[in-house]
């Protein structure tokens, strides 16, 4: 079963390396890992891919939280959420190909970021599933280079609950209550 963790954690040199040693430490694989700054100063969200069953995500998120570093862990597998990617294909474009290249561009909501004599790289945002059929419709034409980001995601709603007013109002009482340890 693919689990997905949001772990929110101070902006501090170390905390990835500390993060993903848990995981290494205790022999699950991590499918995708991304992370970026967050809306509040010195706060980074990691979005967490792991293959693991209910028990395994239990125990991951009970060792997360004894990190020092580590304020935040929500497992939103089972959470309505929003998932995205993002890819950067290059493929290979001559001037026969490439008008039918922009038109398969199109009809996956893709969008082309760069444009060389031989090739364009096109940008895709979306599902997992979005971006493989992609991939697949532009091998014939030869793909060059690809990166991906790994999955991100975002539970809907305030905290992905049904009682968000009272969610926000309970963030902002845990702040405020927030010590750190040096």
């Amino acid at each position: 079963m693919i689990t997905t963790f949001a772990i929110h954690v101070e902006n501090k040199p170390g905390v990835l390396t500390r993060v993903s040693s848990l995981f290494r430490r205790r022999a699950f694989n991590i499918e995708s890992l991304t992370v970026g700054h967050t809306d509040r100063p010195g706060l980074s969200r990691m979005t967490v891919v792991v293959d693991t069953d209910e028990l395994g995500a239990r125990r991951l998120e009970a060792h997360l939280y004894k990190l020092v570093n580590v304020l935040r862990v929500e497992n939103i597998t089972a959470a309505p959420a929003v998932f995205r990617d993002l890819a950067m294909i290059k493929v290979a474009a001559s001037a026969e190909s490439r008008t039918h290249i922009m038109q398969l561009v199109d009809v996956f909501r893709a969008r082309v970021v760069d444009v060389a004599p031989d090739s364009l790289i096109i940008e895709i945002t979306g599902t997992e599933d979005k971006i493989d059929g992609l991939l697949e419709v532009l091998r014939p034409y030869g793909v060059l280079e690809m990166v991906r980001t790994g999955r991100v995601a975002m539970a809907r709603g305030l905290r992905g609950s049904a009682n968000g007013q009272q969610d926000a109002i309970r963030i902002a009482e845990d702040d405020q209550n927030v010590f750190h340890s040096v």
